[in-house]
């Protein structure tokens, strides 16, 4: 389940923008301040800009079409990339956000000049807030399509980009409350130490996104079926053709974000015809594509059950 490639690439550009100007904004006001958690959020963005053009090399890479040495597409290409982007955030992100922390705790900087930094937090707030409601509205969007709600589809979608970026973005926003209440925690009481937990908060928050994203990206690559309201929807799509006597066993895999493959072996009744069984099977596949837009290929093997006479 997922929206389309186009839909994706937006929403990856628009976080992509919005990260790369964050990024900046909280360098320059990290090292006017000297605040570990500024530092950390400088590299959380930073990280998150390299997420998102890893990100648009997956949606790229999924989008090619089949060829002859590749018959089944490069969709899977598109979950290794993203799998990719979320090493980066690990790698980037939360390493360089727990271990400046750390540091900064048991050496005890001291800050200075916090007045900059409170403006481009609130600032990166209002950006980064724009940037989850574009990809909000997407999931939303795809949620009404497939008729599921929005947190549901949020687990089993496989459009790998749009969750990165909602996963990404509303880490973003949280750790951008856990800067602020850092830098607020070390001005009133004048240790450091609220500032370095900040920064390792924001590590440690970008490490369970991280985690989280590789292990559905991981299941992906490995090969992961439909959701099982789906093949059940499925199921329910062959066995209401008249032909069908009984589906003997469905699988189903997604080659790519919003790309389902259907193979089902089906027992057909005994008095269908050969030429019976052709139409029954393009009719099969005409209404799986109808009812659900990210089955993208199907094969139908007509298999007699064990317990029938031959």
């Amino acid at each position: 389940m997922g929206e389309k490639s186009g839909e994706s690439l937006g929403t990856v550009l628009v976080a992509g923008g919005a990260n790369l100007t964050i990024a900046l904004a909280k360098l320059v006001a990290g090292l006017i301040s000297g605040s570990a958690a500024m530092l950390a959020e400088a590299a959380h963005s930073a990280a998150d800009t390299v997420t998102e053009l890893l990100l648009l090399v997956s949606v790229r890479r999924a989008g090619k079409p089949p060829d002859r040495r590749h018959p089944f597409g490069y969709g899977k290409a598109g979950f290794f990339w993203a799998m990719m982007a979320a090493v980066a955030t690990l790698v980037g992100g939360a390493g360089f956000s727990i271990t400046h922390g750390l540091h900064e705790i048991s050496h005890g900087e001291e800050l200075s000049n916090l007045t900059p930094s409170y403006i481009v937090l609130a600032v990166s707030f209002v950006i980064e807030a724009i940037s989850f409601m574009k990809a909000l509205s997407q999931l939303r969007g795809a949620a009404r399509k497939h008729q599921v709600s929005p947190v549901r589809l949020m687990r089993v979608t496989s459009d790998t980009a749009l969750k990165a970026v909602l996963f990404e973005d509303a880490a973003a926003l949280v750790g951008l409350v856990i800067a602020a209440t850092g830098l607020l925690g070390s001005q009133l009481t004048g240790s450091a130490l609220w500032d370095g937990a900040a920064s390792i908060a924001i590590g440690v928050l970008l490490l369970a996104v991280a985690l989280s994203l590789i292990a559905s990206n991981l299941s992906l690559l490995i090969g992961q079926a439909a959701p099982r309201q789906v093949e059940n929807g499925i199921r329910a799509v062959l066995i209401a053709q008249p032909e069908v006597e009984d589906v003997v066993e469905l699988l189903t895999m997604f080659i790519g974000p919003a790309d389902l493959m259907v193979a089902a072996k089906i027992d057909f009744r005994d008095e269908a015809t050969a030429a019976g069984v052709e139409i029954a099977c393009d009719e099969v596949d005409r209404r799986l594509r109808q009812r659900f837009p990210s089955v993208g290929m199907v094969f139908l093997d007509p298999t007699p059950t064990r317990h029938r006479p031959r």
